[in-house]
């Protein structure tokens, strides 16, 4: 029997919840399929199976949060021969007195095999057949040739050795299938799960089981109301978790550690949304979506590189400003599961068409809750789109680890002078928020400015680009 320990996939993260199980007790599994989803605090993660053979029991139920290195699911491999011939046996309807786990649906016992590459292919690209494969051990992953063990044949049931007889008060206790969280709720309320029927999957003992042995056991308290429907006027609790609480606990440190400042301009961006008509219309977009916050992204890019110190973060230990020569462009993305802020690496390096492929992409994963922490880690400056909600501005706080974010407001025909006469125009507001420890007036008000203008006229962007 292998266990497989909830492993840390990326950033130093100390614990997830599960979110679903794609397998249950007694299913077959293979190396590399896809057995549970998983939220840390940053994004959901699909987790592959390390091992090949038949699923024992889900060690932790969905909905917990348990902390990486814990057991979360158990294995039977075949790799011992007494295994793999009582579970046919118990399969094949064999004697009792053990439970036997189920392997296909033909009866036949999983095949053992060794360890293999530990991460999907769909998180990782596949190396060259020379390079070694990451082999999953325990929780954490380590360099290995992943090499498959022979094929090994189980005597028949017949010549396995007879169970001895059970006896003595804990004999009782010996085949009793129960998770973990289980156990310990039998524990807390008093309940000898030694005397319960399962009715869970192969028998095992579910809380409920447990909870129904509570409830009528001696000096027990009233059955637990069910289930139902939040009254109107009534109150409604949500535990703060995974990414709401990462998110919670990020704004209230970056609130309350970097003075915040925040800049409105208004601007007519009038050439802009034609540009966008115009670029969509361009052989070179036809494959990508383009969008008013293409020409956005890449103005504050231009921007960036002539106010260096904007794309910057404070070091508190050190001391010191850390001015960075790149930009990772973070997106802000509202999601079922709370704010993202994936972003884009070297967006600065990209060529447009490139950028809005890049923002498509972004956007997709997000939506579709497949972000990895890698995609969130090591922003430098951060967008975020309040006009796609109907809204004209705001002042959004700084993402932890970055001097400054640009809240793009939703785009309205307003009445604008022009030439010294009113006309309409498409109007937007930009609203600049930045750490007054590294930037000050001066140079947050040119960095808005030179945006405003690249958004007044694209064409500055070739030419300041």
């Amino acid at each position: 029997m292998k266990e497989f320990k909830l492993p840390d996939v990326g950033e130093g993260l100390t614990e997830a919840e599960i979110v679903r199980w794609h397998v249950k007790a007694g299913d077959p599994v293979k190396v590399n399929q896809t057995i549970v989803e998983i939220e840390t605090a940053k994004a959901i993660v699909e987790l592959p199976c390390p091992f090949e053979g038949v699923v024992a029991a889900l060690m932790v139920e969905e909905g917990q949060t348990v902390d990486v290195g814990t057991p979360i699911i158990a294995v039977d491999d075949g790799s011992s021969p007494a295994q793999a011939a009582g579970a046919r046996a118990g399969r094949a309807g064999g004697p009792a007195g053990g439970e036997a786990l189920s392997g296909g649906e033909d009866g036949r016992a999983a095949e053992p095999a060794g360890r293999g590459q530990a991460l999907a292919d769909d998180m990782v690209p596949a190396p060259p057949k020379e390079e070694r494969q990451p082999v999953l051990v325990g929780y954490g992953v380590k360099m290995g040739a992943a090499k498959r063990r022979p094929r090994k044949q189980p005597p028949a049931a017949s010549a396995l050795p007879a169970a001895p007889a059970a006896s003595g008060p804990g004999a009782a206790r010996v085949a009793v299938l129960a998770k973990p969280p289980v156990r310990k709720l039998a524990k807390e309320l008093g309940v000898d799960l030694a005397a319960l029927t399962g009715t869970g999957p192969q028998g095992s003992i579910t809380r409920d089981d447990v909870h129904a042995a509570a409830d009528t056991g001696p000096g027990a308290a009233p059955a637990r109301p069910a289930a139902h429907a939040v009254p109107a006027g009534g109150e409604e609790r949500i535990p703060v978790k995974g990414v709401r609480k990462a998110t919670a606990q990020a704004m209230a440190a970056s609130a309350f550690t970097a003075p915040h400042v925040t800049e409105f301009l208004q601007v007519d961006v009038t050439a802009t949304m034609e540009a966008v008509v115009r670029l969509r219309a361009l052989p070179d977009f036809a494959e990508v979506k383009v969008s008013p916050l293409l020409l956005v992204a890449k103005a504050v890019l231009v921007a960036a590189r002539r106010h260096p110190m904007i794309n910057s973060m404070w070091d508190e230990a050190a001391q010191e400003i850390v001015v960075k020569h790149y930009v990772n462009l973070g997106i802000a993305a509202a999601t079922p599961r709370g704010l993202l802020v994936p972003n884009i690496k070297n967006a600065h390096a990209l060529s447009l068409p490139e950028l809005a492929a890049a923002l498509g992409s972004l956007a997709e994963t997000a939506r579709a809750g497949r972000t990895q922490p890698a995609d969130m880690s090591g922003g430098t400056f951060t967008i975020t789109n309040v006009g796609v909600f109907g809204v004209d501005a705001g002042t959004p706080i700084l993402n932890p680890g970055e001097s400054a974010i640009l809240a793009f407001g939703q785009v309205r025909e307003l009445p604008w002078v022009v030439d010294g006469q009113i006309v309409p125009r498409r109007v937007c507001t930009l609203a600049l928020s930045f750490d007054h420890r590294i930037v000050d007036g001066e140079l947050g008000s040119l960095f808005l400015r030179d945006v405003g203008a690249m958004l007044q006229d694209p064409l500055r962007m070739l030419a300041w680009g």
